[in-house]
Order: structure tokens, then C-alpha cells, then sequence
């Protein structure tokens, strides 16, 4: 039997209310799912910043997911927050703490949505805070039809690490996001783009596997999404 790596999963965290009277994490089941087919064995990862370095002994790659939040303009020298950025600072200092330690030991490192925002700021790059104030004629990048559909096609950047995941350079994506990368940091590059130019994929070629995407490739909506999880189980093993 061939080894199942131990995937760490970042998760979200809510105030009490809801579906709990205390405080509680949430995550999909999409993503441990597609981590599990793809040969993976998921664990989820609690927001303590101190235990980051104690996890990152025992998991072979990390996944760093979503959520309907913002990284805080003053980690990426961003100014102001918009009126539109809504802050989890307990989340973000543990996931920019594993990430940062992940990237040290050159673990592979899955960014998606907001975690390839994170992921950028853990690279040394920049968001945009809001798009719909920054791009002109920008796409509906938080689509109105639903996440298990598609919302627009990204470029994928031939030669890239996503492209060679991918087996070709577009692609059909799901969008929920109101913000994006500016710049992708130091030594970091584009490998994906939208129509209107929003940065949609980014990775590292300094790192073994540092890739970001900017679409839920949890969904499956194209195709090549269960290669991306594919390639990162693999290279985790």
C-alpha cells in the first residue's frame, strides 16, 4: 500500500451563534474530500500559532482554503482598509505562521482563494482590496450563478507548474472573491489570469510545490481541477 500523506487543512472559524452557542471551525467537505481522492489523508489544523511548528513535524503538505474574510492591509503594507475588508486576525496569524514555516522546510503548499491571497503575503506581495474599485471593467469575480458552476475561463501561463498540472492554458472557474493579487512577491509568478487581467493563479518556482489558485478547484467544475489536487498529494508524498 502506497503511503497516505498527512495533509494539514486550515479552517475557518466563527464567533458563537449560529450553529454552535460557543465558538466553532468550519470547512467544507469538498476539500477533504478531493484531498482524499486524491490519495491524501486529510487533517484539520486549529488556529494556534504556537503549535504551528509542532504540526508542521507531523504533516507532509498544507492546504491553506477559503473563506469569506480578508488578510489585514497592514501585514502587506496596503493602507486603509477598504470599507469592504472583514478582518479574522486569529485565523490569519496561525495561517501565515504554518504557511511561513511550511515554505521554510519547503513543504508543498495548496493556496486556494483566500489562501492564495495568504499565501502571496507569505511570498512578500501585495492584494488588491477591493476589485470592483480597481479594475475597470472587471468580471463578477463573487459570480451570481452557483460555485458549482463555472463563472468565467482563466489563461493558465504556458511553461508554468500550474500549466504543466493542467495539460493546457484556459480553463473554466468558479469566482467568490472581492479581492485579488497585485503583486505575487519576491521570486513568486503569475501562471493564470482573467479576461479583465485579475491575477487568478500564482506560484513559486524557488519552492518544490508552492502553487495558489484563485477559483475553488474543490468543485471539479472543469475538467483538469482534480489534477491540481493530484499533483500536490503527489507532491506531498
Amino acid at each position: 500500500m502506497r503511503k497516505m500523506p498527512l495533509i494539514g487543512v486550515t479552517l475557518d472559524a466563527e464567533p458563537a451563534g449560529g450553529w454552535s452557542k460557543l465558538p466553532w471551525y468550519a470547512v467544507r467537505q469538498n476539500y477533504l474530500s478531493a484531498i482524499a481522492a486524491a490519495g491524501g489523508l486529510p487533517v484539520a489544523l486549529p488556529h494556534e500559532p504556537e503549535l504551528a511548528e509542532h504540526y508542521l513535524e507531523r504533516i507532509d503538505g498544507l492546504l491553506v482554503t477559503g473563506g469569506a474574510f480578508d488578510v489585514d492591509p497592514a501585514l502587506y503594507g496596503g493602507g486603509p482598509a477598504h470599507a469592504t475588508v472583514s478582518l479574522k486576525s486569529g485565523r490569519t496569524a496561525f495561517e501565515l505562521a504554518v504557511t511561513r514555516g511550511a515554505l521554510a522546510r519547503d513543504m508543498p503548499v495548496l493556496g486556494i482563494c483566500g489562501g492564495q491571497q495568504l499565501l502571496a503575503v507569505a511570498f512578500g506581495g501585495t492584494l488588491i482590496q477591493h476589485i470592483p474599485d480597481s479594475v475597470e471593467n472587471a468580471l463578477a469575480h463573487e459570480q451570481p450563478n452557483p460555485r458549482t458552476e463555472p463563472g468565467h475561463e482563466v489563461s493558465v501561463t504556458a511553461g508554468t507548474l500550474l500549466a504543466r498540472i493542467v495539460g493546457g492554458t484556459r480553463m473554466a472557474v468558479n469566482s467568490a472573491h472581492h479581492q485579488a493579487v497585485d503583486r505575487p512577491g519576491q521570486g513568486a509568478v503569475v501562471n493564470a489570469v482573467a479576461p479583465d487581467g485579475v491575477v487568478e493563479g500564482i506560484e513559486h518556482p524557488g519552492h518544490r510545490f508552492a502553487l495558489g489558485v484563485q477559483w475553488h478547484p474543490e468543485y471539479a467544475v472543469d475538467p483538469a481541477d482534480p489534477r491540481i489536487f493530484d499533483a500536490f498529494v503527489e507532491a506531498a508524498r
